[in-house]
C-alpha cells in the first residue's frame, strides 16, 4: 500500500511526547513490511538541525491559500531507510522557532494559522507529486483538519488523492480550539462552519474536524476507544465521539525496540537482558550518582518521565510527600512543564535533596538511564490515551506503579490482584490510590523473590510495534 501521514512531531527529529515515538515507529515498521510510506511534518528548526534531515533534497515550492492570503512554502525530503520518505513543510515564519507549539508556558498565537498551512500543504504536495496515496493518515490535532482539507482539494480539481482516510486521537485533552474567526482562515465550504462541521460553543475545534470527517477514526488504546465516549472522559466531544462510534478503532501503541531495548540500548552504561540482567546494577548505580545520590544506596528507586502537567497525576506524588520524606526510598523526576507543578518539586528537592531529585527538562538520554536504573516506574496519570514508560519499564526490567485508567490497564497486570501473572501494581487515581500502591511497592520490594518474579514476567511481555503495525495493517485493508 501506499501509506501517508501527517504529524506534527516525529522521533527522532523533534519530540514532546509519545506521538512522536508512536508516529516513527509505526511508519518504520510499516515500511520494513513493504509498504511505501510518507511522513509530513513541519520542517522545525531542529528538524532541519538533526543530522539525519541534513541530505534532504528542495522538492517543491508552493503557494499555499489561508484566507485571503496567499502564503509560499518549500518542500524537502529525504528517506531514512528502504520504503519511508520523510517530507519536511518549510516557511520559516511558522516553524523556525526552538518548541513546536509555544515558549514561556504559552502557545504561540499564531498556532491555528501555522497548522492550517501545514495541513493544506501536505495536501497540496500529494497532489502536485500525483501521490495517489490508498490510506491517508493524519495524527492529532494539529494533523485534525487533514482530511478534510484532502477531500476539498479532491472536489476543487478533480481527482483522488487517497482513496481512504484514517484520523487518530493520541489524547482527546488537546484540541485546537480556536476563535470563530479563524474559519475563514481554513478557506473551507460555509456550511462545514456549523455545529455539524467545526464549529463549537461559538468557536472551532480542528480535533472535531479529523473526528467527523475521516473515513476511520482510531484511539490509542482498545480502553481508550471507550473511555472517551463518555462524559468523564470525553472533553466535550463525547458526543462527536458517540457519532462515530461504528468507525472507531483502539489500536494499542507499540514499542520501537531498536530504540528501547535494553540489551542494545547505547544510552544506558551496560547492557542488559532478561537472561543476562546483571547490568541492571550497574545502570542503577550510575542514575544515584547522576542524581546526585550515593551509589551504594540499596533501598528502592522510584523514577517518574513525564510533562508537568496535571494529567500526568503529578498532584498525586506532591500529595504523597511524607511518603518520599520519611521511606527508606529515592524519587527521581525527569521532566518540564506547568510552573505551579515544577515548583512544587523543586520545594520537595529543597526540603528532602537527600531523598528527592528534579531534572526540569527533556533529556532522552536520562530518560533511558530513569527507566534501566529504577526499580518502580510511578505513573498515576488521571487519564492516559495510551501511555508509552509504562510498557518501557516492563521491557527494562522496572516494576510500573500506574493508575486503573486507559491504556494503562490494557498493558499492566496488578502483580496483587493477579499473583500468577501480575507486571505491575495498579491504583486509582487519586492521592490515597497511589499511597496504597507506594506502600505495596515497598512490601514488594522487601521480598526479594517475589520482585524478582514480577519483574521476570515484566521482561518477557510483548510490546513490539511489529504487533501493532500488523493491526494497522489489517485496518487499513480492512477500510479500503
Amino acid at each position: 500500500m501506499r501509506i501517508v501521514h501527517v504529524a506534527s512531531e516525529l522521533f527522532p527529529y523533534v519530540k514532546t511526547g509519545g506521538l512522536a515515538d508512536a508516529v516513527g515507529a509505526l511508519a518504520s515498521a510499516l515500511a520494513d513490511k513493504g509498504h511505501e510510506v510518507s511522513v509530513f511534518v513541519p520542517g522545525y528548526r531542529s528538524v532541519l538541525e538533526h543530522s539525519g534531515a541534513l541530505q534532504a533534497e528542495r522538492k517543491h515550492q508552493l503557494k499555499i491559500e489561508v484566507g485571503d492570503q496567499v502564503l509560499s512554502g518549500e518542500v524537502r525530503a529525504f528517506s531514512p531507510r528502504p520504503g519511508l520518505t520523510i517530507y519536511l513543510i518549510c516557511r520559516d515564519e511558522f516553524f523556525d522557532r526552538r518548541n513546536p507549539y509555544g515558549a514561556g508556558g504559552r502557545d504561540y498565537e499564531d498556532n491555528a494559522d501555522r497548522f492550517i498551512f501545514f495541513c493544506k500543504a501536505a495536501v497540496e504536495t500529494m497532489r502536485v507529486g500525483e501521490f495517489q496515496a490508498d490510506i491517508a493518515h493524519g495524527h492529532d490535532w494539529q494533523a485534525a483538519l487533514f482530511p478534510l482539507f484532502l477531500r476539498d482539494a479532491e472536489r476543487r480539481h478533480g481527482g483522488t488523492l487517497a482513496v481512504k482516510t484514517v484520523f487518530t486521537v493520541h489524547n482527546i485533552a488537546y484540541q485546537g480550539v480556536f476563535p470563530a474567526a479563524t474559519f475563514g482562515r481554513t478557506n473551507l465550504p460555509d456550511e462545514l462552519n456549523s455545529m455539524d462541521g467545526l464549529e463549537y460553543y461559538g468557536q472551532i475545534n480542528f480535533l472535531k474536524g479529523g473526528l467527523l470527517f475521516a473515513d476511520r477514526v482510531t484511539t490509542v488504546s482498545p480502553r481508550y476507544a471507550q473511555e472517551i465516549q463518555t462524559a468523564e472522559f470525553g472533553c466535550g466531544l463525547e458526543g462527536v465521539i458517540q457519532s462515530r462510534a461504528g468507525d472507531i478503532s483502539g489500536i494499542l501503541n507499540g514499542v520501537d525496540l531498536a530504540v528501547w531495548n535494553p540489551a542494545i540500548d547505547p544510552l544506558i552504561p551496560a547492557p542488559y537482558s532478561a537472561a543476562d540482567p546483571a547490568g541492571k546494577k550497574l545502570c542503577r548505580a550510575e542514575l544515584l550518582k547522576r542524581s546526585g545520590f550515593d551509589p551504594k544506596f540499596t533501598g528502592p528507586i522510584f523514577g517518574m518521565i513525564c510533562r508537568l502537567v496535571e494529567q500526568k497525576g503529578v498532584d498525586l506524588v506532591l500529595a504523597n510527600r511524607d511518603f518520599f520524606v520519611k521511606q527508606n526510598c529515592r524519587l527521581i523526576v525527569l521532566g518540564a512543564g506547568d510552573k505551579r507543578l515544577e515548583d512544587a518539586l523543586r520545594q520537595l528537592v529543597a526540603d528532602a535533596p537527600e531523598k528527592v531529585s528534579l531534572s526540569a527538562r527533556l533529556d532522552e538520554a536520562m530518560s533511558h538511564l530513569i527507566e534501566a536504573g529504577s526499580d518502580f516506574f510511578v505513573m498515576p496519570s488521571l487519564f492516559e490515551p495510551c501511555g508509552l514508560n509504562q510498557m518501557y519499564s516492563q521491557i527494562y526490567g522496572t516494576v510500573p506503579v500506574v493508575s486503573r485508567v486507559g491504556g494503562l490497564m490494557d498493558t499492566v497486570i496488578d502483580a496483587d490482584d493477579n499473583p500468577s501473572f501480575g507486571t505491575g501494581l495498579m491504583c486509582l487515581p487519586t492521592a490515597a490510590g497511589l499511597r496504597d500502591a507506594l506502600d505495596r511497592a515497598l512490601k514488594l520490594f522487601g521480598s526479594r523473590t517475589r520482585y524478582g518474579d514480577v519483574q521476570r514476567r515484566a521482561f518477557a511481555r510483548d510490546f513490539s510495534w511489529a504487533k501493532a503495525a500488523a493491526v494497522y495493517e489489517k485496518l487499513y485493508q480492512d477500510s479500503l
